[in-house]
Formats: C-alpha cells, structure tokens, sequence
C-alpha cells in the first residue's frame, strides 16, 4: 500500500469515528497527525475551524480570547455571547464554558470540527484543561473537537472513550506502550486491576503490605492520569487541609507507595508526576477501554468477541468499596462502558434468535443503570415475545412507581409499548 492510500485510509478512519465521538484525540506518535489536520484544513464541503496553541494561552482567560478572536475570523457571528460578557465573569468558571458552548451550538447544525493544535502548550494551564474537559462533555452534538499535540493531554481521556465521548485514532500497542510500558524485558512486571475491588500484583504474587489504604489509592489515582500535579492530588485526597499540610502528607504518603512497592513509583518530572515509565505494567481498565474501541469500530463477526473480551474484563465497579469524589466519577464513567457492552451484546443474541440469554443481558444493564428506558423497552418486548406477557406489565409497572417517587413518569414511548402489549 503507497503512501496516498494509507493517509486516506488513515483519514477515512478519522471521519468514520466522528459520526459518533465528541473529541477526537491524534496520537502523538501518528506517523500521519499533521498530514491529516492538513487534508482537513484543506475540506471544501465541511465547516472546519482552527486555533493552534500559543505562548499566550497561560490561562482561561487568554485562551478564550484567543480562541474567540480567531474563531469569529473564520465565522462572522461566533462569539457575540461570549464576547459581551464583563471581565468579571472569568470567575465563574460554569458560566464561561455554557456560553462559549453556545456561541459553538449556533454555528450550524451540520456537523463541523474545531481543530486544537499545538494542545501540548497547554499542559500547565489547569483551567484549559478543565474547560476543554467540560466543553466536550456538554458540547452541542454537532460541534466534533480535534486535539492535535506533541502529548497526549491530561484530560480524562480514558474515562471520555469509556463514555463514548472521545476516540484515540491510533492502534491500542501505542497507547499501552507509550502510557504503561507493557511486556517490557528485564523488569519487574505489575498486574493492576481496577476493577473490581482494587488488587495490584508484582511478579504474580499480590502486594498487601500498603502501610494503610492512601498509599494504594495515590498509586491507582496516579495511574488512572497520564501527568498530574501535585495540586491536583491534594486537592483530591486532603481537600479539607491547607496547602502546606496537605503537601506533607502527600510527600509522607508517597514514600510510602515507593516502599509497598520497592521501586520509585512516582516520578517528577517538568513540573508533573508521572508514573514511573520505567516500570512495565498491565493495567485491566487500559485493556477494557481498547476492548471497547475495537468493538465500536469493528463490523465484522468478530465483533461479539469483543464486545464480550470488554464484558469479561469488567469484574465489578472501578475501585469498588471506596468512596472518594473522583473514585465514584470513574466508576460512573467505566459502568457506562460496561452497560453498553451489555446492551450491545444483548442486541447481537436478540439477533441470533437467542431471546433468553438477551433478556438476562438486558436485566444485567438495568441492575447497572436502572433509568435506561429503551432497555427496559426491550426487557418489556422480549417478555411479551417469550408469551410472558404479565411479567412484561409487572415490569412497566415497577418502572413507573419508581419514576413516581421522583416527580417523574415513564418516557410516552414506553407507556405507548405497554398499552399495545395489554391490548
């Protein structure tokens, strides 16, 4: 295959993830990242806009000036919502994202991509990365967001594919390699599963000896980003100290991590912490997430193999039994995952003709996410479909009494999908 027909494929493969993610992520290494933004850039029958990085993106505010100054350059009537907000308002960080959100939703509603470049420039500025964070998730659904970069940026890029919101264009060896140094000779090899209870192995054999659970926690937070600050650990573990005692503690809990596990395991390095690179780690959340992407992308029979690889990776809640802020906002993001695993290997048995094995796929997705009413649309059919037609209504039933509880009543679709099941 010549150089013409691999940039295209390369390139097809970018527009057919963007059907469906909100960001789209070009892997740093990508032989073709550059090349691709260029045959972007150069589209004549799509709406694409651009703002490379500058030395003077050092906060929200000068990158939202930035970005908005470039923008309305390339479309007359972008930020005439962000642009007459007072000065004043950069303190409210919400505000700020929900308007230039809406500047973004009323450049059409075709489909259009913003293209980030340079993003790596970004790295230090905490507030960017939170805006771009939150501007992903809460984006109008026409908007597509493209991260070009030397690095892979700090965003909670595995938790976004997980949810379906973010792709990672580039083969899943890259990513293991280049993040969690996988199979690498000569050294130590570490099993972390997530998972589940939380269970990190060396060599096989199990480490139990934490000297409490902070040491353990700080090394799956650490794990779970590829860089982070030390101010963003403290914030996330001793939010209730002050900055110097909180620092303390972490200094106190990181030399305790090192000693569980007999190596430096956090290293510093350019202002960040970072998982020492120079140990080989397994990470299962980095292999559910890969078995995610591959079954999304892929159309041919392999595909409930993957989809169920993904099932059987998902051995219980992320860092179940643990209740931390950022703990339960992961597991939120993975449980998302896992029911669209569900869903979607519940859809291929219902396909085979195998309606009772979907049906227990079905209700395993509802015990995981109880208010997804096209699943329990299709509990309801199945039931009816099997000549279990009571148990259909039982169904609906409990349904809307539990909606009742909360103010709120069933979806018309599923009321008008019982009262055709009773008729």
């Amino acid at each position: 295959m010549n150089l013409n027909n691999l940039i295209n494929r390369s390139y097809d493969t970018l527009e057919d993830q963007a059907q469906n993610a909100r960001l789209i992520l070009l892997h740093p290494h990508s032989r073709y990242r550059s090349v691709l933004v260029a045959k972007l850039l150069g589209e004549q029958e799509k709406q694409v806009f651009y703002y490379a990085m500058g030395p003077d993106d050092i906060d929200l505010r000068s990158f939202v000036s930035g970005i908005t100054h470039d923008l309305s350059n390339q479309h007359s009537t972008f930020g005439r919502h962000i642009n007459i907000l007072p000065p004043k308002a950069f303190e409210d960080f919400d505000l700020i994202v929900e308007t230039f959100a809406q500047d973004l939703a009323e450049v059409g509603s075709e489909p259009f991509y913003l293209i980030l470049d340079e993003y790596d420039r970004s790295d230090s500025a905490d507030d960017i990365q939170r805006f771009v964070e939150k501007l992903v998730e809460n984006n109008s659904h026409s908007c597509r967001v493209i991260i070009n970069g030397r690095t892979l940026p700090r965003l909670p890029w595995v938790s976004l594919i997980a949810q379906k919101i973010a792709v990672l264009l580039e083969d899943e060896n890259l990513i293991k390699h280049d993040f969690y140094n996988i199979e690498t000779a000569g050294k130590h090899k570490l099993e972390v599963f997530a998972l589940g209870p939380g269970q990190v192995l060396m060599d096989g054999k199990a480490i139990d000896s934490w000297e409490g659970h902070l040491p353990r926690l700080l090394f799956f937070f650490a794990l779970d980003r590829p860089i982070v600050t030390r101010s963003e650990i403290c914030e996330a573990f001793w939010p209730e100290l002050d900055m110097d005692q909180a620092v303390n503690v972490f200094h106190v809990t990181k030399r305790r991590l090192h000693k569980a596990l007999d190596m430096d395991v956090l290293v510093h390095d350019g202002g960040y912490y970072r998982v020492n690179p120079e140990m080989a780690i397994h990470y299962d959340v980095m292999d559910f997430v890969t078995a995610l992407m591959e079954a999304r992308s892929n159309s041919d029979a392999n595909k409930i193999s993957l989809w169920q690889k993904a099932l059987d990776l998902y051995r219980g809640p992320f860092l179940q039994g643990h209740a931390d802020k950022w703990i339960i906002e992961r597991r939120n993001d993975f449980r998302t995952g896992y029911v669209e695993a569900l869903n979607e290997t519940a859809n291929i048995r219902l396909a085979e003709e195998r309606p009772e094995h979907a049906l227990s796929l079905f209700q395993r997705a509802l015990g995981e996410d109880p208010r997804r009413e096209d699943i329990h649309r299709a509990v309801m059919k199945l039931y009816n479909q099997l000549g279990r037609r009571s148990e259909a209504a039982a169904h609906y039933q409990r349904l809307a009494d539990e909606l009742k509880r909360e103010n709120q009543q069933p979806e018309d679709e599923t009321t008008k999908l019982y009262q055709s099941i009773m008729s």
